[in-house]
């Protein structure tokens, strides 16, 4: 798939990517998370929207309250509940007395927001979208940007970088799907994600993160037809991974097909054994 990369960004400075929106990417660098969360730092007549506060580490609340530059920080946003999302959520409210906004059935009890939200509403012109998949309580916000147009704030549903895990129970194979075709239909001209830099031209990475997931999709259909075989037994079939947490997500991102393919009835499992549908 045509993924950018990028030089690591220098840490503990924004960066401005847009009229009025400053990137502060955490000091969380992994082989799930590239150089680090990005914290987007927005800017409104009343002051300064924080989307993804990111992981729980000090330093980086001080990195966006610096960042911040004396502007008042008004509200923090969560686009779900992971996390190297909502980890610094505390601290920056307790250092702000930010209200917290979040979708309106978070997929952890560990937060629960102070603003509730959901599909189509809008917070200081972020208008969200419910994209469920990567996790169940994801949003992705739509943001019109003065001379530039429509963006999307698409947090870990598209990312620049790297395709998205889909991690059963709360990971959604057949929603993320759904989630990617619903993108298909909008308009945005760029994409600023979750990790990694923008995206220009995003429908087409979109197009062929749909293909992909259906060549993966029949490939692991082939190799049921093959014969039964366990999570594991696919995983090491089909993805050429070596870093132990990669092997992991990739066992994850197989099961997510599997259980889409079973709600479709075109697999069946008996105990961790996995096969063809009778």
């Amino acid at each position: 798939m045509p993924f950018l990369t990028e030089a690591e960004p220098r840490r503990g400075v924004p960066h401005q990517v847009l009229p009025g929106i400053r990137r502060v990417v955490a000091r969380n660098p992994g082989v799930m998370t590239y150089h680090g969360t990005n914290t987007w730092l927005i800017e409104g007549e009343d002051g300064l929207t924080v989307l993804d506060p990111g992981p729980d580490d000090p330093i980086h609340v001080g990195d966006v309250i610096e960042a911040a530059a004396g502007v008042p920080i008004r509200r923090i946003v969560l686009s779900h509940t992971h996390r190297d999302h909502l980890g610094a959520t505390a601290g920056l409210q307790s250092a702000t007395g930010a209200p917290t906004y979040g979708f309106h059935r978070p997929a952890t009890a560990m937060f629960r927001p102070d603003r509730p939200i959901g599909e189509g509403d809008v917070v200081a012109g972020l208008t969200a979208l419910h994209t469920p998949g990567h996790a169940s309580d994801h949003l992705a916000f739509a943001f019109q940007v003065p001379g530039v147009g429509e963006i999307l704030f698409s947090a870990d549903h598209v990312m620049s970088w790297s395709s998205s895990i889909v991690n059963p129970p709360d990971g959604d194979m057949k929603a993320y799907y759904a989630s990617l075709e619903r993108l298909l239909g909008r308009t945005e001209v760029l994409y600023l994600p979750g990790h990694g830099p923008a995206l220009e031209r995003p429908r087409e990475l979109v197009r062929e993160m749909l293909a992909h997931r259906l060549r993966r999709e029949a490939a692991i259909l082939e190799a049921l037809r093959a014969g039964p075989a366990t999570v594991t037994d696919i995983a090491a079939r089909l993805y050429a991974k070596q870093d132990p947490m990669l092997k992991i997500a990739a066992e994850r991102n197989v099961l997510a097909h599997l259980l889409k393919l079973r709600a479709e009835a075109q697999a069946e499992e008996h105990g961790e054994v996995w096969r063809v549908a009778a």
